[in-house]
């Protein structure tokens, strides 16, 4: 009898995208409110996108499915 396969958690699949070389990419937090104390620089760093950190990418990949 064939292993069951592990579903996508739809949650995850929304947040994070991979990169052509593997890594996972996430969008970084802190930008929803509280928006006039925070610097143009600061905000402007916030809108780019991220990596997932190493210790944690193999518990997202494990999330996504790949």
């Amino acid at each position: 009898m064939a292993k069951a396969k592990m579903k996508t958690h739809k949650g995850a699949a929304k947040r994070f995208k991979l990169t052509g070389s593997g890594k996972i990419k996430r969008n970084k937090a802190y930008k929803r409110h509280l928006l006039e104390s925070k610097s143009p620089k600061r905000k402007k760093g916030l809108s780019k996108a991220g990596l997932v950190f190493e210790g944690d990418s193999r518990r997202v990949e494990r999330m996504l499915g790949v």
